[in-house]
């Protein structure tokens, strides 16, 4: 039997309670939610389906599978993309958490993700019976071959970016020894730093052209702000697409036929990505001006929507000290022990609220 840890969010509660105390208010900076508008064609878009009485393809729309492989190679150089090979997903927190299980991991297998990392990795490979392994050196592992590396650039939570010689070396060593890549590149339409562009690991520079061996991850919660739709997709090797989907299938694991023609819109439309990321950048530079000058040292932070931040003191005691001001923000151990001493501060608040956090501090 799996154990699981304790939900970290559950921990953050009192202090929630402290800043809301706040007399103008709680500014949260801790959960990386979308704040803003869904963007009206990809509403009139969900709402255009809503007649819906048959069950959706599991395996998505054409056009919806065209739409992701269409994006990934306008905007992210992936000229191999192949629409076949793009499965959609119930939110990519949901593929993240089953994926090892979806793969035939079990005990025995090992799953390996960063050492700072989303906590759903380590979820994940407890599901599956696994055994979970936090390490940032693949030559750390000793002779034991994992049979699935996650890589994630950006990173959450520290905002990360793997340049395309390092991803090209994790994906030579993963494929001299049969394991999967599952690359999670949620944050991937948001680089801030010019010169560390994050790139795919369906890039040809990072696999040589071939996707074998190889899953990317990709949301458009934060992308597009469609959280509230659990719409995500995965994509890749296109053998693995196909043994994911005809578990899918059994599971019943289907995105609902509305939110595949709002995703369709969304993955075909550059321009509201564009300005969703204007909105991001102005809120990056405000914030990370004012914790600076507070006596903050932000590190990576070059991608995603996160800054990851240290005071030089043990993260509760920053969270404490932040929630006396009104602001809540995330624990580093949440991600692990290597966080210790920093927090994560999200972007993702309204204008109104990043300019409250900014007087404060």
């Amino acid at each position: 039997m799996f154990t699981l840890p304790d939900f970290p969010w559950d921990r953050l509660q009192p202090y929630r309670e402290r800043a809301a105390a706040h007399p103008d208010g709680v500014v949260d900076l801790s959960v990386g939610t979308p704040v803003d508008p869904t963007p009206a064609p990809i509403r009139e878009a969900l709402a255009a389906a809503a007649d819906a009485p048959g069950y959706p393809a599991t395996y998505g729309t054409p056009a919806l599978r065209e739409a992701v492989a269409g994006w990934l190679r306008r905007r992210h150089g992936v000229a191999g993309a192949d629409p076949d090979a793009v499965l959609p997903v119930i939110g990519t927190k949901e593929l993240v958490a089953w994926l090892p299980t979806l793969l035939g991991a079990g005990p025995g297998d090992r799953v390996v993700f960063p050492e700072l990392a989303y906590p759903t990795y380590d979820v994940g490979a407890r599901l599956a019976g696994a055994e979970p392994v936090a390490a940032d050196g693949l030559l750390s592992l000793g002779p034991a071959v994992p049979r699935i590396i996650w890589v994630n650039s950006p990173s959450n939570p520290t905002g990360r970016v793997l340049p395309a010689e390092h991803l090209r070396k994790v994906v030579a060593w993963a494929r001299e020894r049969g394991a999967v890549v599952v690359s999670d590149e949620c944050y991937l339409e948001f680089g801030w730093d010019p010169g560390r562009e994050p790139v795919s690991i369906l890039h040809p520079d990072v696999c040589e052209g071939s996707h074998a061996g190889l899953l990317a991850v990709n949301s458009l919660s934060k992308r597009s702000n469609l959280a509230g739709y659990r719409a995500g997709i995965v994509t890749g090797d296109l053998e693995i697409i196909k043994r994911l989907l005809e578990v899918r299938k059994h599971a019943g694991m289907i995105v609902p036929a509305p939110v595949q023609a709002a995703m369709t819109v969304a993955f075909d439309d550059d321009a509201h990505v564009a300005e969703q990321r204007e909105r991001y950048a102005r809120r990056r530079s405000a914030l990370l001006a004012a914790f600076e000058r507070h006596g903050f040292r932000i590190e990576h932070s070059e991608a995603g929507l996160y800054l990851w931040a240290t005071r030089d003191e043990p993260c509760w005691d920053t969270v404490g000290h932040l929630a006396d001001l009104g602001i809540t923000v995330g624990p580093g151990d949440f991600y692990g022990p290597a966080g210790a001493r920093h927090v994560r501060i999200a972007l993702t608040a309204t204008d109104e609220r990043v300019a409250a956090a900014v007087a404060r501090l």
